[in-house]
């Protein structure tokens, strides 16, 4: 996420690049440029934190993984805050709206943080950030009556490298008794629930409750990924759904179906033409009702996971404008301007390129 955020900003009229902050001695001292694959910025990665906490910047683009380290990833949030940064990050889903995720006393001292640097943090990213939340919002906004709404994301993560988020996260490659991850009670609302009470919200209700389900399929057969190869019998497909609930009907909906293969858990939701990754299907029953998708890495040759990456890590950069420019505290895309990537437009297809 960090070198899609470096060649954007480099790319950017509006944005300039400061500084980058780095935990590997590997990348110590190295040019921003060089990290991220194109030619040299000038800029020097540190791995010394108070030279970015005491330098010239406005905004930081906090694009370390958090779920191995989260109590790590909010005291950085909290220092950065604190500094007088403002902070846009894709790390902590849970933080896409201020309540339904985190408990009070995370949000509590973010926000405490924000309020003494005069500082504001927007998480987000395709989804949640987007996907289920953000666009069935947008598509509500030509409703009449909505008696439910459900938003899906369709992927197929063979390609996607992460081996923790992949096999003790989301079970893939574990046997189908696994009780870690997605299957822990509360993960689930960690991680979308904030996002299902956002929607809620946007139609004026309160939730009674949020509920989470989740399922295993194996694969029948070996297979080998980007994070390693997954046994036969073992888990290849996953289905979670974080479900909002008003009088004992389920009205709000998050699910993921996530695949290791096209071919697996045929049963399972797909896209409206059968497409089985970089799909994200919103369905609203109401009046009138709606089946909307998007397709992300739609061109032949492209792939689902690395324009997936690139859309999810774009929702925070281009905000930044717009984050710089709020109320001290957690700010979120039902209290913030559509924020249009500013700069993005290129004609002759000429700058850097973000792959």
């Amino acid at each position: 996420m960090g070198k899609y955020a470096i060649r954007t900003i480099a790319d950017r009229p509006n944005l300039n690049l400061v500084g980058v902050w780095v935990h590997s001695d590997s990348k110590n001292g190295k040019d921003a440029g060089e990290l991220a694959g194109i030619d040299p910025l000038g800029v020097a990665a540190t791995q010394d934190e108070s030279e970015i906490l005491g330098g010239n910047a406005d905004c930081v683009v906090y694009a370390a993984p958090a779920p191995p380290r989260m109590k790590e990833a909010i005291g950085d949030l909290c220092r950065i805050l604190s500094a007088g940064k403002n902070v846009v990050t894709t790390a902590i889903p849970g933080l896409v709206y201020p309540r339904g995720s985190m408990p009070a006393k995370v949000t509590d001292a973010i926000r405490g943080a924000a309020e003494a640097g005069g500082s504001s943090l927007f998480s987000s990213g395709i989804e949640p950030g987007f996907g289920a939340d953000l666009f069935p919002i947008a598509l509500m906004s030509m409703s009449h009556k909505v008696y439910s709404v459900r938003g899906i994301e369709i992927t197929n993560y063979s390609e996607y490298p992460a081996e923790y988020d992949m096999r003790e996260l989301f079970g893939f490659g574990q046997p189908l008794d696994y009780q870690g991850g997605l299957m822990m009670p509360g993960v689930l609302r960690w991680g979308w629930g904030a996002a299902v009470t956002m929607v809620a919200e946007a139609l004026g209700v309160e939730l009674d409750d949020i509920r989470e389900t989740c399922e295993f399929l194996p694969t029948p057969r070996e297979i080998p990924t980007a994070f390693g190869l997954v046994e036969a019998g073992t888990v290849g497909a996953t289905r979670a759904r974080c479900i909002g609930v008003i009088d004992g009907v389920d009205v709000i909906t998050i699910e993921h179906v996530d695949r290791i293969a096209d071919d697996l858990a045929p049963d399972w939701p797909k896209g409206r033409t059968g497409g089985t990754d970089g799909i994200w299907r919103v369905i609203i029953d109401g009046e009138p009702s709606f089946d909307a998708e998007f397709e992300v890495g739609h061109r032949p040759g492209d792939s689902h996971n690395d324009h997936g990456l690139l859309a999810t890590g774009m929702r925070a950069v281009n905000a930044i404008p717009w984050v710089c420019a709020a109320e001290p505290g957690i700010v979120d895309a039902l209290h913030l301007p559509l924020t249009s990537p500013v700069g993005a437009l290129h004609p002759h297809r000429d700058g850097i390129s973000a792959f």
